[in-house]
C-alpha cells in the first residue's frame, strides 16, 4: 500500500519560516474535528527550524534544518499513548484531540521533541502531515505549497519503493539509532551532521603579502591521506564531510613559493586562518607568525 513520506532538502532551507507561518495560519483558531482542535495562539510550533553555524569569519557556513513529527512506523508516542494516538494505513500519525486531552505525558514520549503542549486546549499536538487537506484531495501539505526554495517534497509510495528511492538518492533519517522507522527523510543531512576544515594560503612576494592561487593542499589522518584540494583565486581551501569526533588531522600545503602545515583537533568546524608559505629551510608550521 502507498504511504506518505516527506523528503526535506537540507541545503535549500533559507530560514524564511514560511512553513512555520503557514502551519500557524492553518491551525490557530481553526477546529478540524477528528484531526485537531485549534492550535494555541501563543506557544511552541510543531514545525521548527533548527540552525547550525560552523567555522569562523570569513569562512562561515550556516545550515537550517526543518524538523517536525516523523510519523514513525514504530512510534514511541503510540506505545505510550495507547488509543489516544493512531497510525493510519497511509503512514500518517494522528493524535486524537479528544482521547489525548490532559495527557501531557505524551509530549515527553517523543525522542525528537516533535510534540508540543497546547495549554489553551490541554492537549498534545504535532504536525499531522496536513492530513485534513490530503483527505480532501490535496497532493502536498502546506509547508510544501508555500516554500519558495522547494525544501519539501511529499511522496506517496509503498515501503519497498520508498526504501529503494532512499538508497538511490542517499536519503537519511534523524537519529537512526532509535530504530523508530521515520517517514521524514533528509537529502543532504551530512551538511548538518559533519564538519569542515578550511583555511587561506598566503605568501610574501617582494615585500607584499598576497593570497596564493593553485597551491596543493592535502588532508591526512595519521598516516592515511584522506583528500586533496587546490586553493582558489582567494587562496582559500576547504575539506568537508568530516566527523567532529575529536580526531587530529594534518593539513599540508605545497607550492613553488614554499610550504606550510598545521595540525588540528576537530570537534567543530575549523577555519585555520591564514597559512603563510615558508621558504625551503624555514619553519613551515603554522601561519603568519610561525
Amino acid at each position: 500500500m502507498s504511504k506518505w513520506n516527506l523528503i526535506i532538502n537540507v541545503g535549500r532551507c533559507e530560514n524564511c519560516h514560511n512553513c512555520v507561518i503557514a502551519n500557524r495560519d492553518e491551525h490557530v483558531g481553526n477546529d478540524f474535528p477528528g484531526y485537531a482542535v485549534p492550535a494555541a495562539a501563543v506557544g511552541d510550533n510543531p514545525i521548527r527550524i533548527l540552525r547550525r553555524t560552523q567555522g569562523s569569519a570569513p569562512m562561515v557556513e550556516t545550515t537550517y534544518l526543518p524538523v517536525m513529527c516523523n510519523h514513525c512506523d514504530d512510534a514511541p508516542c503510540i506505545r505510550r499513548a495507547g488509543d489516544a494516538i493512531r497510525k493510519r494505513d497511509d503512514g500518517i500519525v494522528i493524535i486524537d484531540p479528544v482521547k489525548s486531552r490532559g495527557r501531557k505525558d505524551i509530549v515527553r514520549s517523543c525522542p525528537y521533541g516533535a510534540i508540543v503542549w497546547n495549554e489553551e486546549q490541554q492537549v498534545p499536538q504535532t504536525w499531522f502531515f496536513d492530513a485534513h487537506l490530503l483527505d480532501q484531495g490535496w497532493q502536498q501539505p502546506r509547508c510544501q505549497q508555500v516554500c519558495p526554495t522547494n525544501v519539501f517534497e511529499a511522496v506517496k509510495l509503498d515501503d519497498a519503493a520508498m526504501e529503494k528511492k532512499a538508497e538511490k538518492e542517499g536519503l537519511k533519517v534523524l537519529k537512526p539509532n532509535l530504530a523508530t522507522k521515520p517517514r521524514i527523510w533528509y537529502r543532504g543531512l551530512e551538511r548538518w551532521e559533519t564538519c569542515f576544515i578550511g583555511g587561506s594560503v598566503s605568501a610574501e612576494f617582494a615585500g607584499v603579502v598576497d593570497c596564493v592561487q593553485g597551491a596543493e593542499v592535502t588532508l591526512s589522518w595519521g598516516s592515511k591521506r584522506l583528500a586533496r584540494a587546490t586553493t582558489n583565486n582567494f587562496g582559500d581551501f576547504a575539506f568537508d564531510g568530516l566527523r567532529g569526533d575529536g580526531s587530529t588531522y594534518r593539513v599540508e600545503v605545497s607550492h613553488a613559493n614554499g610550504s606550510v602545515w598545521r595540525d588540528c583537533v576537530l570537534s567543530e568546524s575549523i577555519y585555520l586562518g591564514e597559512l603563510r608559505l615558508a621558504r625551503p629551510g624555514a619553519d613551515a608550521r603554522g601561519g603568519p607568525d610561525a
